[in-house]
């Protein structure tokens, strides 16, 4: 069933921007771009699984609005998050003759947005950019807000800038192509929404899991648009995460970071690793008294329903609390972790005792296997 297009706009004062979101609007890039001012040169960054048919079809729809443009694809996953990779780009269009007047355009996942998004915050200290996401995390959620940045191999995003786009063309049509455990790693993000900031919504996925699972685009509009209202509404308030509210978008990253990284960046998916870090910040709110067994029920069903892991990785309990130590939200040597009190309310808690910690990365009784890596 087909939905209409939804524009959603972010206020941001001078750096505010639209979101539009429907199916089958890739083919409208170039106008979009070019109603948001006059543009001769872009530079499209993809990766290699992207660049046939998606950032094709974008560079023809640039093209016919005659604007220039230089497709640079990088390779596919998280290890493309580097200072490699960005290096490789700023040469890159350096030879290309990119200027103050160019544009970069993302189009692809979370990794692309991140990587084209750092690279034009600074290249020539600072270049236009727009994101045209074409995996469900990154429509719901990295596109979003301005946040760019690359990994280190110690630390997930711990080099980056904001950012903001000049704008975010959401082609929901993109998601059928999309590998079936990219989907389900989109959808941890969309479980957080509820989680955080909506108790609704989280209703809502409840209700409509089989729908969401089978991709019906009314769905996945309805499911992409809220993500971006509640993201939008929250980076307004805290567009730089100075008063601690957009943290609250940071549930189960923590835990999900360090599981991450101590994978190997690519071995486990974003999605699954903040589905696991938030049963874990579940779990470690329950042993605090915050929450009852009855929301950490309903949390680990709901993942559980969208096929996402629930049990952690089989890594070393200590390098994890290594890992979790060098999280870039950690303050004065202190871990901080987003936890709930209540269905669609958390809070940024401190000064928890490590062996709360350690306790939350263990289930008694636990039936599901820890994920091995792939």
């Amino acid at each position: 069933m087909s939905a209409a297009p939804q524009t959603i706009h972010v206020n941001l004062a001078e750096r505010s921007y639209d979101i539009e979101i429907g199916g089958g609007i890739l083919s409208r890039l170039g106008k979009f771009v070019a109603e948001r001012g006059r543009t001769t040169h872009a530079v499209l960054i993809t990766d290699e699984n992207v660049q046939e048919p998606y950032a094709m079809r974008a560079t023809e729809s640039l093209v016919r609005e005659g604007i220039d443009v230089d497709l640079i694809a990088v390779p596919p996953g998280e290890t493309s998050k580097s200072i490699e990779a960005a290096t490789d780009l700023w040469r890159g269009m350096l030879d290309l003759g990119t200027d103050r007047k160019s544009i970069v355009v993302a189009v692809g996942g979370g990794v692309v947005g991140d990587l084209a998004g750092f690279v034009a915050a600074t290249f020539a200290r600072g270049l236009r950019f727009f994101q045209a996401p074409t995996s469900l995390l990154a429509q719901v959620d990295s596109s979003v807000g301005g946040k760019v940045g690359i990994n280190l191999p110690e630390a997930k995003n711990m080099v980056g800038a904001f950012h903001q786009p000049a704008g975010v063309l959401i082609d929901t049509s993109t998601l059928a192509t999309l590998p079936a455990n990219e989907y389900r790693s989109g959808l941890a993000e969309v479980v957080k929404y509820g989680v955080i900031l909506d108790a609704d919504f989280f209703a809502y996925l409840e209700a409509h899991a089989a729908e969401i699972n089978a991709r019906r685009e009314d769905a996945l509009t309805h499911v992409i648009a809220r993500c971006c209202r509640l993201k939008a509404e929250v980076v307004r308030h805290d567009e730089r995460e100075e008063t601690g509210l957009r943290a609250v978008l940071n549930y189960g990253h923590t835990f999900g970071h360090a599981f991450e990284s101590l994978s190997g960046y690519g071995k486990l998916l974003h999605g699954e690793g903040v589905a696991i870090g938030m049963c874990c910040a579940a779990r470690l709110a329950r042993r605090l008294g915050r929450v009852d067994d009855g929301f950490v029920e309903s949390q680990n069903g709901l993942l559980e329903s969208f096929g996402l892991p629930t049990a952690v990785p089989s890594l070393d309990r200590e390098k994890i609390l290594e890992a979790m130590r060098r999280d870039k939200k950690v303050q004065h040597g202190k871990l901080k972790f987003v936890l709930p009190n209540r269905l669609g309310h958390v809070e940024s808690v401190g000064d928890i005792d490590e062996k709360e910690i350690e306790a939350a990365l263990e289930v008694t009784g636990q039936t599901q296997p820890p994920l091995m890596l792939r």
